[in-house]
């Protein structure tokens, strides 16, 4: 499927692997939606790339059904659509002050998780009455799992179970969707140069970077771009999770 002239929906674009995916579609020729909780984060990267700027909370139903239905009226039903909005918590099960609050669970479960679902669903009942484009079919949903989905770090619990979920969602969502022409594909990312690890001192930066086998550095977010772009290209790529890791495997700690 050529981007060209297509639209695209990306969350958690105004910052970190969603504002890549954003450029890298654009650059392709993809008419882009820009979806961030922060208006001015995603105005930002809207305005870099001609875009549509879209604020938007994924975990709420109503907010992302009035986000699919304004992208529509503006630029036109969303043939690609790209999970990038999502949060990560560092929090022991049970740490020096007792047992981990539910809540701070909960919360991570339903940004990464229930908010790429609620994407999904709405993105596909969208795709489901159009036409097909030649033998590409209507679309392609792509989600960001993670690395910690299957080596997931002590304190890691909620995350690695949040991305644990998107990777288990992936296959029987491409299956039900086969029939209508959507594929559906995720990318479990490892160590990305995002604003949290820039964020770190350099000499951590250089330590985290030291246990890639190879290339033994931090992904580029543009190397993260490109992968969307070709899974996108890519018709036969479908009902499959990318480690995107440089061959990586977390430690314990």
């Amino acid at each position: 499927m050529d981007p060209k002239g297509l639209t695209a929906l990306v969350t958690g674009g105004g910052s970190g692997l969603g504002a890549a995916v954003a450029r890298a579609l654009a650059a392709r020729g993809a008419k882009v939606a820009v979806v961030d909780r922060n208006q001015e984060a995603a105005d930002t990267v809207a305005k870099d790339i001609d875009g549509l700027s879209v604020a938007c909370d994924v975990t709420d139903a109503a907010a992302v059904e009035a986000a699919f239905d304004m992208v529509e009226s503006r630029i036109g039903v969303p043939r690609i659509v790209v999970n990038c909005a999502g949060i990560g918590v560092a929090q022991r099960i049970v740490g020096k002050t007792g047992a981990q609050p539910l809540s701070d669970f909960e919360r991570v479960i339903r940004v990464n998780l229930i908010g790429t679902f609620n994407i999904m669903r709405i993105a596909c009942a969208k795709l489901i009455p159009t036409d097909g484009i030649g033998t590409s079919g209507r679309g392609v949903i792509i989600s960001t799992a993670s690395v910690a989905a299957y080596d997931g770090q002590i304190g890691q619990a909620a995350y690695a179970a949040s991305k644990g979920g998107v990777v288990a969602l992936t296959l029987p969502a491409a299956r039900e969707m086969a029939q209508f022409g959507i594929r559906v594909m995720a990318i479990a990312p490892g160590l990305f140069k995002t604003p949290l690890l820039e964020a770190l001192p350099i000499e951590a930066q250089t330590s985290l970077a030291a246990a890639i086998p190879f290339p033994r550095r931090l992904g580029d977010p543009a190397e993260f771009g490109n992968l969307v772009c070709h899974i996108v290209d890519n018709d036969y790529l479908n009902g499959e999770v990318i480690r995107f890791d440089g061959a990586l495997r977390m430690a314990p700690k």
